[in-house]
């Protein structure tokens, strides 16, 4: 079995709200009912400087404070999943960033109604996918193994790419 093609890897974030309401694993389920692999999986706590970085785009806004505080009142989950366009499938997965406006059936359209309570990140593209994952995972802690599911996902010519 060849699955080359399928090494394009994205950041997602299960927020403090997510984590307090329990939708951890209703969240987890869509990703894998999706056909992607979970590459790396872990929870942890967000300092300052974790968060600085990682919305370094709003780090000097008047909200951020406020961001920061919701950020670290609770652990997050931190999944890297692995899949062919896979940046562009969990965004669509997790629905837009003003929650009440989500479509039904994406994550934030079921389970959230803020903007900033809105239980998820996920990397917006591939570029900023590739600097996130390597913030918040080591090397050793990304995990390449076969899945042989992708035979059932993919058709050859898109493991192949």
């Amino acid at each position: 079995m060849n699955f080359k093609g399928i090494h394009e890897k994205t950041l997602v974030l299960i927020k403090p709200d997510a984590i307090q309401r329990g939708l951890l694993g209703d969240i987890m389920t869509r990703f894998e009912k999706k056909g992607l692999k979970v590459v790396g999986l872990k929870m942890m706590r967000l300092d300052e400087a974790v968060l600085r970085e990682h919305y370094a785009h709003i780090a000097e806004k008047p909200f951020f404070p406020g961001i920061s505080k919701f950020m670290q009142s609770s652990p997050v989950v931190a999944i890297c999943l692995e899949g062919l366009e896979v940046v562009n499938a969990v965004r669509l997965i997790t629905g837009i960033t003003k929650s009440r406006e989500a479509e039904a059936g994406s994550i934030r359209g079921d389970f959230a109604m803020s903007v900033a309570c809105n239980v998820i990140h996920a990397s917006d593209s591939v570029e900023n996918a590739k600097k996130e994952v390597e913030r918040f995972f080591t090397d050793k802690e990304i995990h390449e193994y076969l899945k042989s599911e992708y035979e059932f996902v993919y058709v050859q010519d898109e493991r192949e790419q």
